[in-house]
C-alpha cells in the first residue's frame, strides 16, 4: 500500500515540474555560468536613427550605413500614450543625455553694436553775444585739445568797446550804482572777471577782447578763421570733454523688456583688441524706431587714457538678467517645430515621452518654460530628435504619467489685494502674495475668473483670498474667491512689493 503511495506522488510531482517547464522555460535564458536570468524582451521592429520611417523586422543597414535601432513593446500601461521604452544598451549607444529642469533666472546676454559719443552732458558750445571780427584764433584745427582757461580766440566789437567805455565812465563818477551796473553788462557780454578786474585797476579801454575755454576738452565743428565776422547765434565751436564718454547702441524689440537701467555691459573695439571695457546702462531711450523696429540704449564708459574715441565703432553685449525665477532647461532640449514647442521627458526605466510645453523667453544658452513641466523633471537634452519622432506617432503630448502632480501643481490658494474690476470680460488685476511652492516672489497680475465665481460683492482695494489654477494655454483662472473682513484702518498688512 505505502509502495503505490509513494508511486501517486511521484506522478503527479512529475506532471507539475513539466508544466512549469512549459510556462517558464520560454522567458528564462541560461548565462555561460549556468545561472538563469530573465530573458530580454523580443523587439517589435527595427527603424533607421536618421528616419524613424525607415522599418525593417530584424536587424540590418539603414540606407546611410548606419546600424538599425529596435522598438520594444510599451509594458507599461501607466505612462499614457506615445511612451517609448529604450533597453539601456541602446540608450548609452545613442548617447541619450538627460538634464533637469532648474529654477533661477533667466541670464540673456544681448549681442550689439554701439558707436562711441561724446559725453553730452559736458558738451560745450561756443557762441558770440555780441557781433564782431575775429581778430586772432589760437586753436587752429578741430580735435586739438584745450584746457580750462586757455584762450580761443580775441574779438573786436564796438558793443564790447563801448560797454568798457561806460566802466571806466561810472569809475571816474565814483557812482557806485553804475559801476555795478556797467559790471554786470559786461559780464552778461561774457567778459571774464579778469578782464573786468584789470579794466577797474587799468582804466584803459581795450580793443580786443579775448574768449577763454570754460572746461578741458578736445575742439569739435570749429567753424571760424581769423578774420570772421561773427554775430550772435554764429556757432563758434565746440568743446567736448573726453573723461567719459556715451555709447549708443539698439537693440530689436522684441529684446527690449529684457534691457533695464544698471544691466552690466560689456564692450570690445576692434581699436584696442583684447582689451574688454565694463559699464552700465545709463538710459533706455522711450521711443521705439519706426523704421528699425528697435529701441536706442546709452551706456556710460570711464575713458581716462581717451583711447575711446568719438565716432568709434563698438561690439558690445548687455548682460540682462531677469528677476523672477523661471524653470529653465538648456536651449538644445528644446524641439521647436514652427507651430508647437515640445521637450521628451524621461520618465525612468529606459521610458520615454515627447509633450508640449509652452516658451517663454530664449537665451543664449537656456530657455526659460511656462507652462508643460516643473522643476526637477528629467528632460532628453541629446538625442531627443529620434525619441520625439518615434513618440509623436502615439502620444497625446499630455503629461499622462503625472496627472496628479500636475494638476496639484497648477493650482495654488493665496492672498492678495484688487487693484481693477472688468466685470464685462470677468478679468481682475490684483497684486497677489509670493507662492513659495512655485518659488515665485509677490506681483501684479491679470486672473480672468471662471464661470460662476460671484464677482457682485468684489471692489477695488479689497483683501480677499483666492484659488486659481494654470491652464495649458499659460492662462490663470480664479476658480475661488473668499473676501476678507474689512479692518479698522491704520491696520498694517505690510507693503507688497512687485515683480
Amino acid at each position: 500500500m505505502n509502495k503505490i503511495v509513494i508511486g501517486v506522488w511521484l506522478l503527479v510531482g512529475c506532471f507539475i515540474g513539466a508544466g512549469l517547464t512549459l510556462v517558464v522555460a520560454p522567458n528564462l535564458t541560461t548565462t555561460p555560468a549556468g545561472e538563469v536570468s530573465q530573458a530580454k524582451p523580443e523587439p517589435l521592429y527595427w527603424v533607421a536613427p536618421m528616419d524613424p520611417g525607415y522599418r525593417r523586422d530584424q536587424p540590418g543597414k539603414s540606407p546611410m550605413g548606419m546600424d538599425l535601432i529596435p522598438v520594444y513593446a510599451d509594458a507599461s500601461t501607466d505612462s499614457g500614450p506615445g511612451t517609448v521604452s529604450i533597453s539601456p544598451e541602446v540608450v548609452n549607444n545613442l548617447g541619450v543625455r538627460t538634464v533637469k529642469a532648474q529654477a533661477g533666472a533667466l541670464l540673456t546676454e544681448i549681442n550689439t553694436v554701439g558707436y562711441v559719443q561724446y559725453n553730452q552732458d559736458k558738451l560745450i558750445h561756443i557762441h558770440p553775444r555780441v557781433q564782431g571780427w575775429v581778430e586772432k584764433l589760437y586753436l587752429k584745427a578741430e580735435g586739438d585739445p584745450v584746457r580750462a582757461g586757455q584762450p580761443l580766440y580775441d574779438l573786436y566789437s564796438p558793443a564790447l568797446v563801448n560797454a568798457q567805455e561806460e566802466m571806466v565812465l561810472a569809475l571816474e563818477r565814483n557812482n557806485t550804482r553804475l559801476i555795478s551796473a556797467a559790471q554786470d553788462r559786461l559780464r552778461a557780454l561774457q567778459l571774464s572777471d579778469t578782464t573786468i578786474q584789470q579794466l577797474r585797476k587799468t582804466r584803459k579801454v581795450h580793443q580786443t577782447i579775448t574768449v577763454y575755454s570754460p572746461q578741458d576738452g578736445v575742439i569739435d565743428n570749429l567753424n571760424i578763421r581769423e578774420g570772421f565776422f561773427i554775430q550772435p547765434g554764429t556757432t563758434v565751436m565746440s568743446i567736448g570733454s573726453l573723461d567719459e564718454v556715451w555709447v549708443e547702441a539698439e537693440v530689436f524689440e522684441r529684446q527690449a523688456s529684457l534691457v533695464q537701467v544698471g544691466a552690466p555691459v560689456s564692450m570690445t573695439l576692434d581699436y584696442t583688441p583684447g582689451k574688454e571695457w565694463l559699464g552700465k546702462v545709463d538710459y533706455v531711450y522711450p521711443t521705439l524706431d519706426e523704421k528699425t523696429r528697435t529701441i536706442k540704449l546709452r551706456m556710460r564708459f570711464d575713458n581716462p587714457n581717451r583711447q575711446l574715441k568719438p565716432n568709434m565703432f563698438a561690439q558690445v553685449t548687455v548682460h540682462a538678467q531677469s528677476s523672477d525665477s523661471a524653470v529653465l532647461i538648456p536651449r538644445e532640449a528644446l524641439i521647436r517645430t514652427g507651430k508647437v514647442d515640445r521637450v521628451v521627458l524621461a520618465l525612468g526605466d529606459g521610458r520615454f515621452k515627447s509633450i508640449n510645453v509652452q516658451v517663454g523667453r530664449i537665451a543664449e544658452n537656456n530657455v526659460e518654460i511656462l507652462a508643460g513641466i516643473m522643476v526637477g523633471d528629467d528632460v532628453v537634452s541629446s538625442a531627443q530628435f529620434l525619441l520625439d519622432s518615434e513618440s509623436s506617432k502615439t502620444s497625446d503630448f499630455m503629461r499622462m504619467h503625472y496627472a496628479s502632480e500636475a494638476k496639484q501643481n497648477a493650482s495654488a490658494e493665496v492672498m492678495g489685494v484688487i487693484r481693477s474690476i472688468d466685470a464685462a470680460s470677468r478679468n481682475l488685476n490684483i497684486d497677489r502674495e509670493a507662492i513659495p511652492k512655485w518659488n515665485r516672489g509677490p506681483a501684479n497680475m491679470d486672473f480672468n475668473v471662471m464661470d460662476g465665481v460671484d464677482l457682485a460683492g468684489l471692489k477695488v482695494g479689497m483683501r480677499i483670498h483666492f484659488m486659481f489654477e494654470v491652464s495649458v494655454e499659460g492662462e490663470f483662472m480664479i476658480t475661488r474667491i473668499h473676501a476678507m473682513p474689512i479692518e479698522p484702518k491704520g491696520a498694517d498688512h505690510g507693503a507688497m512689493s512687485h515683480d
